[in-house]
């Protein structure tokens, strides 16, 4: 069935508008951190693959960082293992990173390269374990009240910070027409596997491929000021400003420092985007207004 004239001509006008941002974007890396809602809907499933094939179609390079906090969770669930989580971080014991190995190195991981490869991608699915992609260490935990003396150090477990990044295995990956979709799975010097949270590793790895964009998909609008507006165009100056003025609090903390730290680390600029958002990527990569919180490095006049 043909296009009505009025359809035709509003589809050549997307394309023509779409045309300068292909062409600013060919040949540049972009991290995409993807989960929440935009993991779990099937349509919002299905148009992130898409969208992935189509940038790697006309010459933008994408690389993909999931997570999978819902689905580990279901499984534990399901084998009667006790879910603890301490200032937002899973503990993980060695039963629970026995776990996280097989739903995010297994299960996700998979799941999204046959997505993306049923709709024309070469996507291919590593871990940080993989050609040491993503060295870690244990992270510290540490937490002081008033009345401690000092501060008390928490043990929660195999969860681990991004060391280092094996920057060459991704960029030959790149070079080969190939999409990573990496799993937040680190490995320490001893072989010992790290449960790393999703965002930090997107964001290591856009650090460390000195990429164009870092976006990371929430399942929020984007970062809002106390009146509930969608904030944009911020500079890292105006984000410690809203760190120190309690607008950035909570949950939203440890995304907004992750993607401050990649744009002051060198990367052009950092991405919050509502992944519930059909074509969230697409939308905030080709237009001018986007879909969510864009953050850069530019000097406040």
């Amino acid at each position: 069935m043909s296009l009505s004239r009025e359809a035709a001509t509003q589809f050549a006008q997307v394309l023509s508008e779409a045309l300068p941002y292909i062409r600013r974007f060919v040949g540049k890396t972009l991290v995409i951190k993807y989960g929440g809602n935009a993991m779990e809907s099937e349509e919002l499933k299905t148009g992130f693959a898409r969208d992935i094939v189509l940038m790697k179609a006309v010459g933008i390079n994408p690389v993909v960082v999931h997570g999978g906090g819902p689905q580990i969770g279901d499984l534990l669930k399901r084998l009667s293992i006790e879910s603890h989580f301490i200032d937002g971080m899973r503990v993980t014991d060695s039963a629970t990173m026995d776990v996280v190995e097989m739903v995010l190195g297994g299960q996700v991981n998979k799941s999204i390269v046959s997505l993306i490869n049923q709709h024309g991608g070469q996507a291919i699915g590593l871990t940080g374990k993989d050609a040491g992609l993503i060295k870690a260490k244990k992270l510290k935990v540490t937490r002081q009240t008033p009345e401690m003396t000092q501060p008390e150090i928490i043990d929660i477990g195999h969860v681990g910070e991004v060391v280092d990044v094996n920057v060459e295995l991704i960029n030959m990956l790149v070079a080969g027409n190939f999409i990573p979709v990496i799993a937040p799975i680190g490995v320490g010097e001893d072989g010992q596997s790290y449960n790393i949270n999703a965002d930090l590793v997107a964001g290591k790895v856009a650090e460390a491929l000195k990429c164009e964009k870092l976006m990371l998909l929430t399942n929020i609008a984007g970062l809002m000021d106390k009146q509930g507006n969608v904030l944009t165009g911020l500079s890292t100056a105006e984000v410690d400003a809203l760190i120190a003025d309690g607008t950035i609090y909570g949950g939203m903390l440890p995304k907004i420092r992750c993607a401050l730290e990649a744009v002051q680390a060198g990367v052009t600029s950092s991405h919050i985007i509502d992944g519930r958002v059909p074509h969230a990527v697409l939308l905030e990569i080709f237009s001018d207004t986007g879909v969510g919180t864009l953050i850069t490095n530019r000097k406040t006049q």
